[in-house]
């Protein structure tokens, strides 16, 4: 396998993993202020979304100081998944349409989500790009399913699940207080499954050279 196949085959990983770094370090940044307590200091990973990181001022009403840092790493995490919708059709057995599919619906759900950053109504560019997302979603869940890789096929299964419960929580309003929570679970197996994927494709490709 030559040099660049891995650093294409990677390079969603990297990405992941200089976002959550990214992600930690905006933590240390955020003023104050939650869902729970508009007066409080820092960032509370119990209380707090991700979201709340993005904005131009705190919860609390300071500048949010978080916010440069958060932008980066939401931009590095949007080119990384595109990378991912890219290259997964690339080196799995898909045909055509699907393939179009998930290249066309998972890079664009990310080009919407840079739209989080302006003034356009924040819940209308969420669902969108989440719409988008799991589109492209089932269109992966479906080639794990004919390539028969059964745990990753489960594994994006119980993504779905977990997507389920953050609407019915959002939208329902009920046990609204542990959405935060539900959401970075969410938000880190999503993440976990998409490098486990990769790895995967790596190890498949590894394979099929020395065949």
């Amino acid at each position: 396998m030559t040099s660049s196949k891995k650093l294409l085959l990677f390079s969603p990983i990297i990405g992941i993993v200089i976002f959550v770094i990214l992600y930690v370090i905006a933590t240390l940044f955020y003023p104050g202020g939650s869902q729970v307590d508009k007066n409080s200091t820092g960032f509370s990973w119990l209380n707090n979304y991700w979201c709340n990181l993005l904005n131009k001022y705190a919860i609390n009403g300071q500048v949010n100081t978080a916010r440069p840092i958060a932008i980066t790493a939401m931009l590095i995490l949007c080119i990384s998944l595109i990378l991912f919708w890219l290259v997964f059709p690339k080196y799995t057995t898909v045909n055509k349409k699907l393939s179009a599919t998930i290249k066309f619906c998972g890079s664009l759900a990310m080009a919407t989500g840079f739209l989080l950053f302006t003034n356009i109504n924040h819940d209308l560019i969420t669902n969108l790009a989440s719409g988008l997302g799991v589109i492209a979603t089932i269109g992966v869940v479906i080639v794990l399913y004919k390539i028969a890789w059964h745990k990753l096929f489960f594994f994006g299964l119980l993504n779905f699940l977990l997507v389920a419960l953050n609407n019915y929580v959002y939208y329902t309003k009920e046990l609204i207080i542990y959405l935060p929570v539900v959401q970075k679970i969410t938000f880190v197996l999503f993440l976990f499954w998409i490098c486990a994927i990769e790895v995967s494709l790596y190890f498949k490709q590894l394979k099929m050279n020395h065949e």
